[in-house]
């Protein structure tokens, strides 16, 4: 029995490319000829329907002749209509329509197609318009604080999906369960390794997929470009090209559909450990930088791992990453999107949440065993650092600003010899309870850049502008010794909400200063 005719795929595409979308030439001559057809109905037609009005003039009273010129006019339409399908459904059934739609996906992702706007990324606002076959579990209508992605294939050695699902979750407190989504993309051609896995995570997570807070998806093949016979960029083997080429697609396919999850999104790979608690380490560190300027913080030092958006640059970067997806592998593709949105340096925070743990590459079973040495999986002591207006009266060194000592990464303030009476002020946003305050001055390779003389104040009763801001009485909590400072139940031994911080010179010293980190942690906020 012959099969039955289809409907050619390739004008149910979507393309988001900029224009017309261009066709195979035997397939613009059978557009050209399907035209043709078009007008031929349409000249005939009207023919058609002027001959039944000019019976229906000279024969008003001839019922049977009216019904005839009906019948001869919805005659001619018919016979139009099952011609054009007929038309339609024979010329494309064709021996290479899988090649075609290939070629047409390929026409939509091209990065050719993108090249005129590259400079203004601002331009791939909207979403690539492709379909996901849903494997397990479907997105709640609340957005959640933080989606987590990760994309997988099948590997010749080793399978570590299932234990980064776990740790995922086992890491995560009830409370934050709450805020997360996680999204795994499975994103191997071979349906039987996917329907294998869909079982196993559907079996051991079935609760948190009940729970709207795992959803587990795939892209049909057909959506992908070509992957064959792509630039050899860096003398790379034409299998590494082909295996870092669909890695970046599968990444943007994930990012383009996380895009309206959450608030923020954070990427991991298939075979990572979580440190405990780490969705609240992100929420501090996050509110830490309220107000200033940033593209991707980055949680880990490793590859694609623990690098943290805004959601609504999603849609952005997965455009980014199709543009180039043959030029480069994904982690150097993201060096070059953070540094067109204006972020110039790595923005790292230590110690890092997330951990390779795999030992071999899901490139050809190749050994991996690289590590982050900053990882820490149990839980530690994060400060909550609110937000603050930064200022100092030292003489600052190059660009080791104010701000770096406040941060949560690694970097820190750099001053030339202070003098009595100089201080380095924080001005808090809103009055806070402090529990604890802890500040370093000095590193490992410059340990004589210490604050020898010292003390650390804090104040209320703010007057002056939004720049100008300052306390107009202090109280002093205590000395620096050895160059630092720490004091803890702070809300005891301060009867008020304080608004500001300060630390203070009390004798000159002739070694430059480093303020490498100011820690403040908080009881609550005052609702003042």
């Amino acid at each position: 029995m012959p099969a039955a005719p289809r409907w050619k795929p390739l004008i149910l595409l979507p393309c988001e490319a900029q224009g017309p979308l261009e066709l195979p030439a035997h397939t613009q001559r059978g557009q050209i000829e399907l035209n043709q057809l078009f007008s031929l109905c349409l000249v005939t037609l009207p023919y058609a329907f002027l001959h039944m009005r000019h019976n229906l003039k000279y024969f008003d009273k001839m019922r049977c002749l009216r019904k005839r010129s009906a019948v001869s006019f919805l005659g001619v339409l018919v016979i139009c209509l099952l011609f054009m399908n007929l038309y339609i459904e024979d010329g494309y059934v064709l021996e290479g329509d899988k090649q075609l739609i290939r070629e047409t996906a390929t026409h939509q992702l091209n990065p050719e197609r993108y090249a005129h706007t590259y400079k203004d990324l601002s331009n791939f606002s909207g979403s690539i318009n492709i379909s996901y076959r849903y494997l397990a579990g479907t997105p709640l209508p609340r957005k959640r604080y933080l989606t987590i992605g990760l994309s997988s294939v099948k590997r010749k050695k080793g399978n570590y999906l299932l234990e980064t699902i776990k740790s995922i979750f086992e890491q995560s407190s009830y409370e934050e369960l709450k805020e997360i989504t996680v999204v795994v993309q499975l994103a191997d051609f071979d349906s039987a390794w996917c329907e294998g896995m869909v079982q196993d995570i559907s079996q051991k997570f079935a609760h948190h997929i009940i729970a709207g807070r795992l959803i587990v998806i795939h892209v049909p093949e057909v959506y992908y470009p070509i992957l064959d016979g792509l630039k050899r960029n860096y003398n790379d083997p034409e299998d590494r090209v082909k295996f870092r080429s669909k890695q970046n697609v599968d990444y943007a396919f994930l990012l383009n559909f996380c895009a309206n999850l959450s608030d923020y999104y954070v990427m991991l790979e298939d075979d990572v450990r979580c440190s405990k608690n780490f969705l609240t380490t992100v929420k501090k560190v996050i509110t830490s930088r309220e107000g200033s300027y940033w593209v991707t913080l980055e949680f880990s030092k490793l590859g694609y791992i623990g690098k943290l958006y805004h959601s609504h640059d999603l849609p952005r970067l997965a455009h980014f990453l199709l543009m180039f997806y043959q030029e480069m592998p994904c982690d150097w593709l993201l060096i070059h999107f953070r540094g067109l949105l204006a972020q110039k340096e790595v923005i790292r925070f230590k110690p890092s949440l997330f951990q390779h743990m795999g030992y071999y590459s899901s490139y050809k079973g190749a050994e991996n065993k690289l590590k982050d040495d900053d990882f820490e999986e149990e839980s530690f002591d994060i400060p909550d650092n609110p937000p603050a207006n930064l200022h100092t009266n030292m003489n600052v060194f190059e660009n080791y600003e104010a701000s770096k000592a406040y941060s949560s990464i690694d970097e820190y303030f750099w001053g030339k010899p202070p003098s009595t009476g100089d201080f380095y002020g924080i001005v808090f946003e809103k009055p806070i309870k402090i529990s604890k305050i802890k500040v370093i001055t000095g590193t490992e390779d410059r340990q004589n850049d210490i604050l020898r003389h010292g003390a650390l104040e804090v104040g209320e009763k703010i007057v002056g502008s939004k720049i100008g801001r300052k306390c107009t009485t202090y109280l002093r909590l205590g000395e620096f010794k050895n160059g630092n400072f720490e004091m803890t139940d702070v809300e005891h031994k301060v009867l008020f909400d304080i608004s500001c911080m300060r630390i203070l010179v009390t004798k000159s010293q002739k070694e430059w200063l480093i303020i490498r980190s100011i820690s403040i942690w908080t009881s609550q906020t005052s609702s003042q």
